[in-house]
């Protein structure tokens, strides 16, 4: 897999926010060196956030997104700034860019990206008559930081917003491990995937095929099999393998036949790592003992596809716990970008592996839960613990 083939999902967010005709299309096109974002001088040009993945030298493989503007008017005005707002949650880092002196729409932008503690570098597009000092001294004055003066129609300035853009890289870009200190060069491990109905028709789920790659590239010997051949695939091994990763579906089976020796884990829980707050996923398990029948759980998952038979998050899921707390429980399922504002009615969320979304998106659901004060987990270790192997198996990467 090279860079150019990285899932949007595991790249770099830049945001591009600002007020209607500042230039933020015309931004995007100058970065990515390509006509990208349609460039209108009708304002309300950008509807929907237009998600654009390039590779930039110096920062590798990112994720541009043009957004609507915060002023935006009209019909459906309102509309276009909430799919901004989900942008926002969604962005690493933002670039503010600027036409003029800040008014009061921006400068409020401003403040909520500070609040997403959002690293945002200020841009002014030089397109006004108004002098350019006082309009950087304004910018600077209002975000804390002189912004990155550049003409996006000509390029000027570009190369100083890459610049910029590389400077502001988080401290852990790059540094996150699907497995961790889990896997090790030389290591033998053993991946276990059942081919069921929900498997896509000749090819592997986007977790499998990421974990295998991170394997490989940390020099360990990989082997794979279905559920039915884990006895053979067993017994064809000179030793035990050092490490297990099964599908979270099939992890009792998988425990009752592991040598004592292999760890185990799953493809779900190392996302819960990779992609969330493993620690507040693990802490949250524990509310389902306090479910009663009367409690409400929020099923959430990343993908969009249609519900299939036996599917985990909308048949498995709800049928283990219904059967530990009553048929009565009350359980609400929704998938890609829907997500409730308001959490405060549910007693528990539990989260798919969220592959589909980058790590900053995930982060912010965990955020809203905490601030509802709503325990929220993820599918893997869910099952894990309705399994009562939760403390059988290695939760840390």
């Amino acid at each position: 897999m090279s860079l150019n083939d990285t899932p949007r999902a595991n790249r770099l967010h830049i945001g591009i926010f600002g007020n209607t005709n500042s230039g933020k299309s015309s931004l995007v096109n100058a970065l990515t060196g390509q006509d990208t974002a349609l460039v209108s001088e009708i304002a309300g040009t950008t509807t929907d956030p237009v998600y654009k993945a390039m590779e930039i030298h110096g920062i590798g493989p990112c994720v541009f997104i043009d957004t609507a503007g915060f002023d935006d008017t009209g019909s459906l005005g309102p509309l276009r700034i909430e799919r901004t707002k989900d942008a926002m949650k969604k962005t690493d880092i933002a670039l503010m860019v600027f036409s003029s002196m800040p008014d009061d729409t921006e400068l409020f932008w401003m403040k909520a990206l500070a609040d997403h503690k959002i690293t945002t570098i200020p841009v002014l597009n030089c397109r006004t008559d108004m002098p350019e000092a006082d309009a950087i001294r304004a910018i600077e004055g209002a975000a804390g930081t002189a912004p990155v003066v550049v003409n996006a129609k000509t390029g000027e300035g570009i190369p100083e917003l890459r610049q910029a853009l590389i400077r502001a890289l988080p401290s852990d870009y790059e540094a996150q491990s699907i497995t961790g200190s889990l896997a090790k060069p030389g290591d033998v491990v053993l991946l276990v995937m059942p081919q069921d109905i929900q498997a896509p028709k000749g090819r592997l789920i986007l977790p499998q095929v990421q974990t295998i790659r991170e394997l490989l590239d940390k020099k360990c010997s990989v082997l794979s099999c279905t559920t039915d051949m884990l006895d053979a695939s067993l017994a064809a091994l000179k030793g035990a393998p050092d490490l297990i990763i099964t599908d979270s579906q099939v992890f009792k089976t998988v425990y009752e036949k592991k040598p004592a020796q292999s760890r185990l884990t799953s493809f779900s829980v190392l996302f819960a790592g990779y992609k969330g707050d493993i620690d507040y996923f693990a802490q949250s398990v524990r509310a389902i003992d306090a479910l009663t029948p009367q409690s409400r759980v929020l099923i959430a998952e990343a993908c969009t596809h249609a519900p299939l038979t036996e599917d985990i998050g909308r048949e498995k899921i709800p049928a283990m716990l219904r059967k530990k707390i009553g048929p009565s429980l009350g359980i609400d399922i929704v998938s890609g970008p829907d997500f409730p504002d308001d959490l405060s009615g549910y007693d528990l969320i539990i989260h798919c592996g969220a592959c589909m979304f980058n790590r900053k998106y995930v982060l912010s659901r965990v955020e809203q839960a905490k601030n509802n004060h709503v325990p929220m987990t993820n599918y893997g270790i869910t099952i894990a613990y309705l399994s009562g192997i939760l403390d059988k198996i290695d939760l840390k990467a």
